[in-house]
Parts: structure tokens; C-alpha cells; sequence
């Protein structure tokens, strides 16, 4: 077994983190780590999903381990989602990465509203220029 190294493209420590690198998968293991929920409850909790993408990213999820899926075969059907012992492992990170980003969002608001406004004045002189 070749040692970890997520700087090379073919290293499954690499798949790990662009699994749970994308925003769904970060809001859908952070939203399980409340508590379990069926896919509806996820749907609304999750603003701006979509129900193919939901479960899209369910199904990526739990082929690799981390959320575990439990039909419990009743009509109507109920089904629920919950981490599975390794997703609870990324818990504390996640509520982590969670915190830094609504204490710092109005940071990084301010950052892009000064790029694009620095980007705007310099398309406006090119503009002229060419003009």
C-alpha cells in the first residue's frame, strides 16, 4: 500500500476529498449530522437542491460509506438517511468548516465585491482605450 498523498491525481485520498469537497455533499453531511432525515426533510432543509442532485449525491454518499440509507419497507414508503459511523467521524470538521464560513461569508462578500468592482473599472478603461 502506496502512502497517502492527495496531491496525486490517482491516490484514493484524493476521491475522498472531491467526494466530500462539493457543497451538496458538505450540506447533506452536515444536515444528517443534526439528525437522521427522510428525503424530503432534506429537500427543504437544503435550499437551491434539486431532487436529481439530492439523489445524485445520497447515492455517492452511500456507495462510499458515509451515509447509510434504511428503507423501512411501508406503504407509503420511509425511507431515511442518517451518517454512518465513518460520516459521523467527519462530524467535527464539518461543524467546523460550517462555523468558518458563517463567520467569515461577510468577509469574503466584501473580497468579491471589491475584485469585481476593480475587474468593472478595468474593463471600462480598456473600453475606452479601444473606443
Amino acid at each position: 500500500m502506496s502512502k497517502a498523498d492527495v496531491f496525486d491525481s490517482s491516490c484514493s485520498a484524493r476521491h475522498a476529498l472531491e467526494l466530500i469537497a462539493t457543497k451538496w455533499a458538505v450540506l447533506i453531511l452536515s444536515a444528517l449530522a443534526q439528525e437522521p432525515m427522510r428525503n424530503g426533510a432534506l429537500l427543504r432543509k437544503i435550499g437551491g437542491i434539486s431532487q436529481k442532485m439530492l439523489t445524485q449525491t445520497l447515492k455517492d454518499l452511500e456507495r462510499n460509506g458515509l451515509v447509510e440509507r434504511e428503507d423501512r419497507q411501508t406503504i407509503p414508503p420511509h425511507v431515511e438517511y442518517r451518517l454512518s459511523e465513518l460520516g459521523q467521524s467527519l462530524e467535527q470538521t464539518l461543524i467546523a468548516l460550517d462555523l468558518w464560513a458563517e463567520r467569515n461569508f461577510p468577509a469574503l462578500d466584501k473580497a468579491r465585491e471589491r475584485h469585481d468592482a476593480a475587474a468593472a473599472r478595468q474593463r471600462r478603461v480598456a473600453k475606452v482605450r479601444l473606443g
